[in-house]
């Protein structure tokens, strides 16, 4: 079984995808975190996020592995882990400038449906159910108000050391989005056949048991 999860910046598709994954067992692969890896090693050989074809070059160089171990997606790139080193806001903002590029979404696009031969697969992204698994067995488009994620996205963020102001969050929430829409390949859209949920006044739990009673 495939179980595509896309949605905006902040809709908590990593939460939901990975509780869904642990209740299905089923591997769960994060596409956005594949995009931050390109950005990450651009940025260690020196290469601008805007090199659409230096970018591709390097993305053609990279073979992933998703691990779900207690509670963590762990991301391992040539077999070696770099989880904590793709979990910053400088490689967040990389990977929304590397995703826009062609030359970057078609190797992912064909690393994205080998992982899908490992057996059942939660993934999420951006254009899973348009995309990369058109034919996914079920699609989910998750997504909340902009103040709503902002609000969440903030929540999180005071627990580090960088958390940044409410309306600060927002902005980057909105040019994010506009981003992901506008993009000329492979834009952010709800499936025709998707299931939404707005998931704004709903709970962790009810979007977890509404996505599982869809999968039965």
């Amino acid at each position: 079984m495939i179980i595509a999860i896309d949605g905006p910046a902040g809709a908590g598709k990593s939460i939901i995808s990975k509780l869904v994954a642990q209740k299905l067992g089923a591997q769960l692969i994060d596409t956005g975190a594949m995009f931050r890896v390109v950005a990450l090693f651009a940025k260690k050989n020196g290469i601008s996020w805007e090199n659409g074809e230096k970018l591709g070059k390097i993305a053609e160089k990279l073979h992933f592995r998703f691990d779900l171990i207690a509670g963590k997606n762990n991301v391992f790139v040539n077999e070696i882990d770099i989880t904590n080193a793709i979990r910053t806001d400088a490689i967040s903002l990389g990977a929304s400038q590397v995703s826009v590029f062609p030359q970057v979404r078609n190797v992912l696009l064909k690393r994205q449906r080998a992982l899908a031969n490992t057996g059942n697969i939660v993934m999420e992204g951006r254009d899973i159910g348009t995309i990369v698994f058109p034919k996914a067995d079920v699609k989910i488009y998750l997504t909340a108000t902009v103040q709503e994620r902002a609000r969440r996205r903030f929540h999180d963020e005071k627990r580090g050391k960088d958390s940044k102001k409410l309306l600060e969050i927002e902005k980057e929430i909105e040019e994010r989005d506009y981003r992901d829409k506008n993009r000329t390949h492979a834009p952010l859209r709800c499936a025709k056949d998707a299931y939404m949920i707005e998931s704004t006044n709903k709970t962790i739990e009810e979007v977890v048991l509404e996505i599982l009673n869809l999968c039965t």
